[in-house]
């Protein structure tokens, strides 16, 4: 989907909310993904390893930043995306992924836009910061 209004600096993409993360919502990422890492699975393995229970995997609320990116544009308009992940989401922890334009610029005479991204959990904690540069299009 893409905007219908100009797109400048400041600009903000419509906010992704998830419900809270539940063991079928790793299981399916596991197996989908091809990461069986147990500590996301397996609570006994997850114990041992000192933590109260398993967790999201770090590429699974990355990929619903990809998600909020695709949603605003498409994916083949997607130059570049990085992410920093600060934070373990926990069961039960819902997720809302916000992102917003902080530059303009022009590549090959292509316009571009680099984005802020951030996924928090509800109690407010950044889970995972990241930036975007996204081909706008032309009109």
């Amino acid at each position: 989907m893409t905007q219908d209004t100009a797109i400048t600096v400041g600009t903000t993409l419509p906010e992704l909310k998830l419900p809270p993360v539940n063991r079928t919502t790793l299981a399916l990422f596991g197996g989908a993904s091809g990461d069986h890492n147990p500590i996301h699975v397996d609570i006994d393995f997850a114990r041992k390893a000192g933590m109260p229970d398993v967790f999201a995997h770090g590429m699974l609320v990355m990929a619903w930043l990809g998600r909020l990116l695709t949603q605003w544009q498409p994916q083949a308009q997607l130059r570049q995306f990085n992410a920093r992940f600060q934070g373990i989401t926990h069961l039960g922890n819902a997720i809302s992924c916000s992102g917003q334009v902080t530059e303009l610029f022009v590549v090959d005479g292509e316009p571009r836009a680099r984005l802020t991204l951030r996924s928090v959990n509800q109690y407010g904690e950044t889970k995972i910061a990241g930036e975007a540069i996204v081909a706008l299009p032309t009109p």
